[in-house]
């Protein structure tokens, strides 16, 4: 596992609490979050997610998964979602197939839009799945579906009002 953390150069902002009944931070994300390529009994289901903390003004959240350790020199985007309303705080598990209303599903670096869970190669080490909510300052981004999850987070870098993140780890003998 690398040491390489991609919020650390982003302007700080507060944090607050995300929590998941799916896995526990620093803990390996178990078969429904992995996908079907990536290990058997893959599912791509998005984890369940429980957020609290975040600041008055907070107006929607996003909600990402970032793969920092792919053998890539950018990543990779596993699940991107915009322009959650500021109502919802919580994601039930699998919620990536009926998000709320007004929720905007981004395509991920595998070419679809919505989940998809862990898929490190086999061989490369443990990689870490970085689930973060952001809870942003308007109530949409303007962002639209053919938007791709880094320019989301170009957007995110100028209206993200504070971060919850959990990770989960996972990996291929």
């Amino acid at each position: 596992m690398y040491d390489y953390d991609p919020y650390s150069f982003l302007a700080p902002v507060p944090d607050f609490t995300v929590t998941s009944a799916s896995f526990a931070d620093g803990d390996s994300l178990p078969a429904k979050q992995v996908n079907p390529g990536g290990h058997p009994g893959g599912k791509d289901v998005s984890p369940q997610l429980a957020w609290s903390g975040f600041p008055e003004g907070t107006r929607s959240f996003a909600v990402t998964m970032y793969d920092p350790d792919a053998p890539t020199a950018s990543g990779f985007w596993h699940w991107a979602v915009a322009n959650i309303p500021a109502s919802v705080t919580s994601l039930a598990e699998g919620a990536s197939a009926a998000l709320p209303a007004g929720a905007l599903t981004l395509k991920n670096d595998g070419g679809f839009p919505g989940y998809m869970g862990a898929a490190p190669p086999a061989g490369h080490g443990p990689h870490r799945y970085m689930v973060v909510v952001h809870a942003v300052d308007v109530p949409a981004l303007e962002v639209d579906a053919g938007t791709t999850p880094a320019v989301l987070g170009f957007n995110l870098a100028f209206h993200t009002l504070a971060r919850a993140r959990i990770t989960g780890i996972f990996e291929v003998a």
